[in-house]
């Protein structure tokens, strides 16, 4: 639906949500104290130093500086935009997200209007290839994939089409524009466009939500590389996405296990033979964003490769990818194939039963982690030992703490002869505690104050208000007490949450990790203080910048008189007889 999500509701569902229940049903979260811990998502760490708030509703992390509430950690985590982590959010509390209609769009509706309309041709685009399959034109992709063992109900629930071998088949029926920027249509030289897709079988790719969001094609002529994606689009990232996904999730309940594989047909014919539970990356390496979507979905990844030079280098990139997801719960195995098979044939040539027995038999990560290492040493020899030890334990340093790890290092020492394979740095990181921010400036004192505990605002003096609104105190404390003066039954996220597109947020976001503020049992008496010493700063700041002047040039009468009141009226100061 158009329109603008109101800000009231915006409002009303952060109060509402839980963040410490929506980041832990993707990150596994531990207890410290009043807070939550776990191992950044958003980049790789040894020691946890991601942090989530229960009471301001609020998550940073020490190591990288990301932070935010519930709505921003959606955003992150499942790469979704600012309307869809909303709709996200709304739909797990059951609540129908409103919408403002009216010309006032903001910025970031006109970004979702743009976004929509990309899905949209992209939608209209499937449409047309699957149509062109069951015509004439398509016969000879139709001869294609029953020579593949693909039926029409495997075709129609992934979607599969075809696109005619014209120049501009796709051109001529919707917007060459918008086709363009979806990664569908190529310009010209001189005026409009053409189809990228041409004599192809088409795979479109579809997110969870079951948008597609791009286009494999497989040809079927000699032209042209055997397989072509959508390039990058704004909707679409290879190194993000997988194939299959939405169809898998289609099929069934939660699966236990989902089998990564390298290409289209890979996935559909395991489909056909009754192996739902398969994806394909998009012509790319695993990645980290791959390895997190899909870990939420199971808790098992089995990486299916060729056992060639090329499948071990493969293997390689998804063991490093997902070293850092491998938490308590989370399993990674890796299925080799036999030589000059790939899973599309060896599926057909022996069946569904035999080749889930392999699947269920592949090897261990812990098992490929030291055989791939090992691969090419003689471990007799301490030249080799010691060159294990270097491969292996950069990549030890990047598994989570527990108890996985601590085996992963036992079982390094037994294989190096090594008491001890923990570098010093290791050993300093492990007991090292979550780095401590700067002591804050009173002016900070001030603002983290207010961000902590908003409904202190109450007891700002009116004086010191007014200043601050009219920037003596600098522009942070300016923005705050403005935004709290028009909102004073505001709490700490929906505050942050009004300061997302402001320059000041990072600053805000560093203050509010700053858990003392947290625990003050009387926040008003600490503001009124703090209140106090920061006029008294300001004051001190003025008298010196006033004895400095009347010291070059002199001072006008406002300004002697000014100066006298600062140094409190003293009658007796010779320097104040000086400039009378």
């Amino acid at each position: 639906m158009a329109g603008r999500i109101p800000q009231s509701f915006i409002d009303e569902l952060l109060a509402r949500a839980d963040i410490v229940e929506i980041i832990n049903a993707r990150v596994p979260l531990k207890k410290t104290g009043r807070n939550f811990v776990a191992r950044c998502p958003f980049h790789d760490e040894k020691t946890p130093s991601f942090s989530v708030s229960p009471n301001k509703q609020f998550y940073y992390c020490f190591g990288c500086g990301v932070s935010g509430s519930a709505i921003g950690f959606l955003m992150e985590y499942d790469h979704l935009t600012f309307p869809e982590a909303i709709e996200t959010l709304a739909a797990h509390y059951g609540l129908t997200v409103p919408r403002e209609n009216g010309a006032g769009r903001e910025k970031d509706e006109a970004e979702r209007q743009r976004l929509q309309a990309l899905y949209r041709v992209n939608q209209e685009a499937a449409v047309f290839y699957a149509h062109q399959l069951r015509e004439t034109v398509g016969r000879s992709a139709v001869e294609y994939l029953r020579r593949r063992g693909v039926d029409g109900k495997i075709a129609r629930r992934y979607g599969v089409g075809y696109a005619p071998p014209e120049w501009e088949a796709l051109c001529r029926r919707y917007d060459a524009q918008l086709l363009g920027e979806a990664g569908l249509a190529i310009a010209k030289e001189g005026r409009g466009h053409y189809d990228r897709f041409r004599d192809r079988i088409m795979f479109p790719i579809r997110n969870r939500r079951g948008q597609v969001l791009g286009f494999g094609g497989r040809t079927l002529g000699e032209q042209g590389p055997k397989y072509l994606n959508t390039p990058e689009t704004p909707v679409f990232h290879k190194g993000r996405e997988v194939y299959g996904l939405y169809e898998m999730l289609q099929s069934g309940g939660r699966p236990s296990r989902i089998l990564v594989v390298e290409g289209y047909m890979d996935v559909i014919a395991l489909a056909q033979q009754g192996i739902p539970y398969a994806v394909a990356t998009l012509g790319t390496a695993a990645t980290s964003d791959h390895v997190r979507l899909l870990f939420h979905h199971a808790g098992e990844l089995v990486f299916c490769f060729d056992g060639d030079a090329a499948g071990r280098k493969a293997a390689r990139r998804a063991l490093e990818a997902v070293l850092p997801q491998l938490q308590a719960g989370r399993k990674v195995t890796f299925l080799w194939l036999p030589e000059e098979e790939d899973p599309d044939s060896l599926v057909r040539k022996e069946g569904a039963r035999a080749f889930e027995e392999r699947v269920r038999q592949a090897e261990p990560l812990s098992s490929y982690f030291f055989r791939g290492l090992s691969e090419g040493l003689d471990l007799s020899q301490m030249e080799d030992r010691a060159a294990l030890l270097k491969q292996a334990r950069p990549l030890l340093q990047r598994l989570p703490e527990g108890a996985f790890r601590q085996m992963m290092r036992a079982r390094l020492k037994e294989l190096a002869g090594s008491r001890d394979v923990e570098t010093r740095t290791e050993r300093n990181e492990s007991i090292q505690r979550l780095p401590r921010l700067r002591q804050p400036r009173v002016e900070e004192r001030v603002a983290a104050l207010l961000v902590h505990h908003p409904r202190s605002f109450a007891c700002l003096p009116d004086g010191f208000r007014e200043a601050a609104k009219i920037g003596r105190h600098g522009e942070l404390l300016a923005q705050l007490v403005l935004t709290l003066e028009m909102t004073p039954e505001i709490n700490s996220t929906v505050l942050l949450e009004k300061f997302q597109a402001n320059p000041h947020l990072s600053h805000l976001q560093e203050l509010m990790s700053q858990e003392a503020f947290q625990s003050i049992e009387d926040p008003q008496r600490e503001l009124l203080d703090a209140v106090t010493a920061l006029n008294r700063k300001i004051d001190k700041l003025r008298l010196k910048a006033l004895l400095g002047k009347a010291e070059r040039e002199g001072l006008t009468q406002e300004e002697k008189a000014e100066l006298l009141t600062l140094m409190g009226g003293s009658q007796g100061s010779p320097l104040l007889v000086d400039i009378q």
